[in-house]
């Protein structure tokens, strides 16, 4: 998907943060100030918002293929300065675009890590960014066992995952990403916008059986689907802040 580019993350030092999954209950606008929970990009500038977030994901790096070369795969760092951040939880993300990952990725994952943990940041965990096909679950259910075993034991794994797994997900392989990851974030929206048949999608959303959150986009359009608050896997909304259009 597309992603604004790099910027500082410096000015979220003095961000207070708290852990909570709410959301609201119905919104035709995706409005920033109603959510608590944040993916913080690179090229998108702070908003006032981030002084009451209560979660945010944090942009650390991508992972390239150049030219589609896998053999010079590597890991393009993005995030500035580690800031100091106290209280809530963090996510450190990563953009994966192959997962043909190597030894010098996985060590440089997990020194970015440990540092934001020396730093006494609340780091809970690490989300991936990878937009696996539907029908390559397992496949992708198998680097991220690997990923998990080269973690500390106390360290989450979140993943994005699109929408057409909610609808067309071999059950099977969803079932395998439950036995590796901490939750799943589903994307409604590709670029800027909301994706147009979102709802479609999601009327399917039962089928996932693994603890998961509702990604929106900070202006776009949200209607839930009507049995999603009693969902018992649904565990609330991110937002993916940017910066304003200009007129």
């Amino acid at each position: 998907m597309t992603r604004p580019r790099h910027a500082s993350l410096a000015p979220i030092l003095a961000l207070a943060m708290e852990l909570t999954l709410s959301g609201p209950a119905a919104a035709e606008d995706v409005r920033a100030a109603d959510y608590d929970a944040f993916w913080l990009w690179a090229g998108v500038a702070p908003q006032a918002v981030l002084a009451r977030a209560r979660s945010l994901y944090i942009l650390q790096g991508q992972v390239e293929a150049p030219r589609n070369d896998e053999a010079a795969v590597n890991l393009i760092a993005q995030g500035g300065a580690t800031p100091r951040l106290h209280r809530g939880e963090v996510w450190l993300v990563y953009r994966a675009h192959t997962l043909n990952w190597t030894p010098a990725i996985y060590a440089k994952l997990r020194a970015r890590l440990d540092r934001w943990r020396r730093a006494d940041n609340p780091v809970v965990g690490v989300q991936i960014d990878f937009d696996a096909r539907t029908r390559h679950l397992d496949e992708y259910s198998r680097f991220l066992r690997d990923l998990r075993a080269r973690m500390p034991a106390d360290c989450r794994l979140s993943i994005t995952g699109l929408l057409d797994w909610s609808s067309q997900g071999d059950p099977a392989g969803l079932a395998a990403l439950g036995g590796v990851v901490d939750e799943v974030v589903l994307q409604t929206y590709q670029g800027r916008r909301t994706i147009p048949d979102y709802g479609a999608y999601l009327s399917r959303i039962g089928r996932v059986r693994i603890p998961f959150k509702i990604g929106l986009v900070q202006g776009g359009e949200w209607t839930p689907p009507p049995d999603l608050a009693t969902d018992p896997w649904f565990r609330g909304y991110v937002v993916f802040l940017q910066n304003p259009v200009p007129g």
